[in-house]
């Protein structure tokens, strides 16, 4: 098989598949007779060849796959005009949180916002698949240690955690080390989620003690 026929397969098989395709499973295509560094260099191609038209080739957590471009959403938003689900402030700055600190506790997670983590901002973000607990602190109660997965990763459209953009503090001069989110910063700590998913207002009113309602339908 000649190299336009294996890119041809390639792309085909990228084009139709639902999920993003592991180089594993796209070695599979040609019964392991085209290799890895093959395979990369085929997908470098078709990433080129792709660079003008709306749809582009991306890597992200699990795989390859093909997407739309961000600035052909407002079009296809059209063929599509009910609204998503629209998480709180609450919900964001929680996953902000475990994005950046991760492996995190609960415990941790109140720290650092000041408030008490509702049961519903937790179940949120676990019916979405962005959380997952990965194992237990040693400590009194053994509180669960949680990290984003690759679905969370996968909607944001990066292969790695490392992709998530740099903090800025309330100076506008980058974090280094994520360590800590100071009060003042969790704008900066929201902004990679807030292109991916639609945000609902804050209430008029000064924050609770307990995060309340974590999703706001659309009125």
């Amino acid at each position: 098989m000649n190299t336009v026929e294996a890119r041809r397969i390639l792309e085909t098989a990228l084009i139709c598949a639902t999920q993003p395709i592991t180089l594993r499973d796209m070695r599979s295509l040609f019964a392991e007779a085209v290799g890895p560094d093959s395979l990369r260099q085929m997908l470098d191609d078709l990433r080129q060849e792709w660079t003008q038209k709306g749809v582009e080739l991306v890597q992200v957590a699990s795989g390859w796959r093909f997407q739309s471009r961000p600035e052909m959403r407002e079009y296809l938003d059209r063929l599509h005009p009910e609204k998503p689900p629209r998480y709180t402030r609450a919900v964001l700055e929680t996953l902000a949180i475990i994005a950046y600190r991760q492996p995190v506790t609960r415990g941790d997670i109140e720290d650092i916002r000041g408030v008490a983590v509702a049961s519903s901002v937790m179940k949120q973000l676990e019916d979405r698949g962005w959380i997952e607990a990965i194992g237990y602190r040693e400590a009194p109660g053994r509180p669960a240690l949680l990290a984003t997965t690759r679905q969370f990763l996968d909607d944001l459209g990066l292969a790695t955690l490392e992709q998530l953009p740099t903090l800025e503090g309330a100076d506008g001069e980058p974090i280094a080390q994520a360590a800590a989110l100071p009060d003042g910063e969790s704008q900066a700590a929201l902004s990679f989620v807030e292109a991916a998913v639609d945000v609902a207002p804050e209430p008029p009113t000064d924050r609770p003690p307990a995060d309340a309602d974590a999703l706001e339908p659309h009125a």
